[in-house]
């Protein structure tokens, strides 16, 4: 299974970032540990949503959506 998830930032809650992994459990504590260049200097971060995907390629592309101005509106008022 592949994950598409949406962590926020506990200190700086206007910061989320989108991210897709085939370990989700081992993956938010990198993003806490500061393991990520891109979500290091906004740690610790919590978990909001995650969906789980059979297909790493769908899920890659849905990340890809999530990132998007239209995905990010989707996600804003969905998710």
């Amino acid at each position: 299974m592949w994950y598409v998830y949406i962590i926020r930032s506990i200190n700086f809650p206007d910061q989320e970032y989108v991210g897709a992994t085939e370990d989700l459990k081992r993956r938010i504590p990198e993003h806490n540990a500061g393991k990520s260049a891109h979500t290091s200097k906004f740690k610790p971060w919590q978990l909001v949503w995650y969906c789980a995907f059979p297909d790493k390629y769908k899920a890659l592309a849905f990340e890809k959506y999530l990132k998007s101005h239209s995905g990010r509106a989707f996600a804003k008022k969905r998710l």
